[in-house]
């Protein structure tokens, strides 16, 4: 079953979502900074938002993937494949 929150992403706009991404990333960021710094009262928060920030790329390489033609995924499958066999 997904997730509230991956179904709430499946909504956004291409430019929503990377707002949302920019937004995320800032966010942890300066968690990061400041529990570096000072600590955090709840450091759990930063395992959230690292998560978020990796539903949020997760969905834009989705898309990204989505509208690729066939003869990009073509050529990225190949590229894949060399790189297995080494």
């Amino acid at each position: 079953m997904a997730s509230k929150k991956y179904l709430e992403l499946q909504d956004f706009s291409n430019e929503d979502l990377v707002a949302e991404l920019g937004e995320t990333a800032a966010q942890f960021s300066k968690l990061k900074f400041d529990h570096a710094i000072k600590g955090l009262d709840n450091p759990l928060v930063l395992r959230e938002v690292r998560r978020d920030l990796a539903r949020l790329k997760t969905e834009v390489r989705r898309r990204e993937l989505a509208e690729m033609s066939e003869g990009d995924l073509a050529n990225r499958s190949k590229i894949r494949a060399r790189r297995r066999k080494k």
